[in-house]
């Protein structure tokens, strides 16, 4: 039976829980029971490369194709330890200046990072920048539904791990990936894993904006006729 390894590109179907309540999953009866309304999305994963929470992303490695496994993680190699100085009280008036009504439960996006509600008292909303699920340990159901073999599936898998959408790309011997001037730096940082993983070079091309100038005439043009 053919086995997983390192750096292999997978699909996996998994669901993870927490205290017994699903909290994440790509197999459609249990991802139901967060959302009925969510779909699910085919998830690739690169093995080694912490594409999924780190605790999986080791447990996946040396797996057969096919089979199902459950498996434990602790809270460290999940979503971290919950820590204290994460929790803090902000003034109401913060909240109230942006038109904000904190309930406890709510979450809102603060000084660039999520935070929940925990109480409300007086003119004092405590508040806690935790991840939901930091310090709890973690327990997944998981299946390696195959692994990549087609190079351009492989290919646009690197890009979604990596800047989470796929450019423009030109496969042959090299990959060129085409895009305005602020993708390059991006693309000259990702060259040399995307050698180790795909063992192809990996290029920029970049495509010139039309000018404003050529835009203007082109107006000109039209109101002209």
């Amino acid at each position: 039976m053919e086995k997983t390894k390192e750096k292999d590109f997978v699909e996996i179907e998994f669901t993870g829980t927490a205290n017994g309540n699903i909290f994440d999953s790509n197999i459609p009866e249990d991802l139901k029971k967060i959302s009925k309304e969510s779909k699910p999305k085919k998830t690739i994963v690169i093995i080694g490369e912490e594409s999924v929470v780190k605790g999986l992303d080791k447990r996946l490695d040396d797996r057969e194709i096919g089979k199902e496994y459950e498996v434990d993680i602790p809270y460290k190699e999940g979503f971290g330890e919950r820590k204290r100085e994460l929790v803090k009280t902000i003034p109401l008036h913060i909240f109230t200046k942006q038109k904000l009504n904190p309930q406890p439960g709510s979450a809102f996006f603060m000084d660039n990072a999520f935070a929940r509600v925990i109480t409300v008292s007086g003119a004092r909303v405590i508040t806690d920048f935790n991840n939901p699920l930091a310090g709890k340990n973690l327990h997944y159901k998981f299946k390696i539904v195959r692994k990549l073999t087609n190079e351009k599936e492989k290919v646009e898998a690197f890009f979604e791990n990596f800047l989470k959408f796929v450019p423009k790309l030109e496969i042959s011997e090299k990959v060129i990936v085409k895009g305005q001037k602020n993708l390059k730096q991006i693309i000259i940082v990702l060259k040399d894993k995307f050698k180790e993983l795909l063992k192809k070079e990996l290029i920029f091309e970049e495509e010139k904006e039309i000018k404003e100038e050529k835009k203007s005439t082109e107006k000109e043009t039209i109101l002209n006729n």
